[in-house]
């Protein structure tokens, strides 16, 4: 098991990627510190989650300092150490350009980007602590997207953290690469999650969402999960600073494909 001995962090744990990923850890040996700010689904992850591994929970606001490093601390007291970080919570707030509002800019902000920031400064202090005293670097994975570098124009917030989050990967990596810590991201493109259904809610829009996607479908987190797996273990010890994009082919295409079925 590549991950054994590991401990990771996953933030928004609960359901989704987060979930995925937590699974696919435990399964490959690591111990998982879930955090989420729903904290009822976060216990109920936990559980559904212990029949793979030593998994326990915290409830984490990642914009909020003092959750982050309750966070942290929570992990240490678990487990006694913390070797993966994935910056995986998220949230979106759809809306014409115009008729945005500051509140739900800021509150998108706050939990994409400067909660992924919190998490990776509090995490690599301590990292670089263990460095300092002998131990093996970490690993940081960001969990971006495709629209870090493609744009939809009704997620103004939400494409705007995800260009920052790949931002955050390469100076990250570049500042803390001195420490042996690696930085990584993983951009999705359309995974079959909760918070896809909030956005495609209609036949007519999942048209539109595969006809943007040359294999025809939508992935799954699992397949996520399978590269932030990769990431994390030892196979990757070379790898920083990169964002692997999970997208079905859809950044290389220039134009949509016909997703109609034959008659």
């Amino acid at each position: 098991m590549k991950l054994e001995k590991k401990v990771a962090i996953v933030t928004g744990g609960a359901q989704g990627i987060g979930y995925a990923i937590a699974q696919r850890f435990l399964q490959d040996g690591a111990k998982v510190m879930l955090s989420d700010s729903d904290e009822r689904a976060g216990e109920a992850a936990q559980e559904a989650l212990s029949e793979f591994g030593h998994v326990a929970f915290c409830h984490c606001d990642v914009s909020v300092r003092l959750d982050v490093r309750n966070m942290v601390a929570n992990t240490l007291d678990e487990f006694g150490d913390v070797d993966v970080l994935v910056n995986n919570a998220g949230i979106t707030a759809g809306g014409d350009f115009l008729e945005l509002s500051e509140e739900d800019f800021d509150r998108v902000l706050r939990v994409n980007l400067k909660g992924a920031f919190l998490c990776s400064q509090a995490v690599a202090r301590h990292m670089v602590e263990k460095v300092e005293d002998g131990g093996s670097a970490g690993s940081i994975i960001n969990i971006s997207s495709v629209n870090s570098v493609l744009a939809i124009p009704d997620q103004v917030p939400y494409t705007i953290s995800k260009g920052g989050l790949n931002q955050l990967t390469h100076v990250s990596a570049v500042a803390l690469a001195k420490y042996g810590i690696r930085v990584n991201g993983i951009g999705p493109g359309s995974i079959e999650t909760e918070m896809l259904k909030s956005v495609v809610q209609d036949a007519s829009k999942m048209e539109t969402v595969l006809s943007r996607t040359p294999l025809g479908r939508l992935g799954q987190p699992a397949e996520v999960a399978s590269i932030a797996a990769f990431l994390a273990s030892d196979d990757a010890s070379y790898v920083s600073g990169q964002t692997i994009y999970a997208d079905g082919a859809r950044m290389p295409l220039n134009y949509t494909v016909d997703v109609s079925e034959p008659e």
